[in-house]
């Protein structure tokens, strides 16, 4: 026999469960608020700008647009070169880092907008001075190497990393995690109040009888509260000669 389940019966299962699934859901949610405030640790970020931006020699009054072309296919090779391990190295030499460039390397992150000259390093770190202290020098050390190692003059650094009076970690994020740990206590409270009611084979009601034996209800008994009870005759007529004895 093919089972189906309504809305009604949905609605029903969980009306039934609703204290287990929402303890589930502010147990996770709590839980996941002592890890985000309490155990993971706070990283900050810094950021800065790099301009690669051939500057005009002195037969050439204006940058052409062949330059700005070949300034934009430079910059994935520039976006290598500032993670390599010829810059990070000296990196960690001047800052006195105790790390390695493969360390460092997973600290910091290159990227730029399509087509735009303008590069963004940005570093995150336990220690938001630190991490500011390394994106500019970063930029810095790069801006100086790239002329050795390419040739090149066309480096310059747009905007460096400064370190806010009051900087805000941006890892972790506590309500997003607190959110999806509500949101996940809630699936699995859900799911266990459907295994229970699934693994609940008592017989409850006539229609309990009827799914189980395939077969019609013609009647069913229903429940006598003690109050209608009448006591029988028998017992009466004991309680009143115990009375008359008494009495006598």
């Amino acid at each position: 026999m093919e089972e189906t389940i309504s809305l009604y019966d949905i609605f029903k299962v969980l009306r039934k469960r609703i204290v287990l699934i929402l303890s589930i859901a502010i147990v996770a949610t709590l839980t996941a608020a002592i890890i985000s405030f309490y155990i993971l640790t706070p990283i900050y970020q810094a950021s800065t700008q790099i301009l690669v931006n051939q500057k005009p020699n002195e037969h050439q009054n204006q940058i052409q647009s062949q330059d700005i072309q070949a300034n934009l296919q430079l910059i994935n090779t520039y976006n290598v070169i500032i993670k390599s391990p010829v810059i990070l190295n000296k990196v960690i030499e001047i800052l006195d880092l105790n790390t390695t460039p493969v360390v460092l390397s997973n600290q910091i992150t290159v990227s730029n907008a399509n087509n735009s000259q303008v590069v963004n390093i940005s570093v995150q770190d336990e220690q938001a001075y630190l991490a500011v202290d390394i994106a500019n020098t970063v930029a810095k050390v790069f801006e100086e190497e790239i002329k050795q190692l390419m040739n090149v003059d066309n480096v310059n650094i747009l905007s460096p990393a400064e370190l806010p009076e009051n900087p805000s970690p941006v890892k972790p994020n506590k309500m997003l995690n607190m959110a999806i740990a509500l949101v996940i206590g809630l699936m699995i409270g859900v799911g266990l109040a459907f295994l229970l009611e699934y693994l609940d084979t008592t017989i409850k009601t006539e229609k309990d009888v009827e799914e189980l034996l395939n077969l019609p209800i013609i009647g069913f008994i229903s429940k006598i509260p003690d109050s209608n009870r009448e006591v029988p005759t028998t017992v009466k007529s004991k309680q009143t000669v115990r009375r008359e004895k008494v009495n006598v």
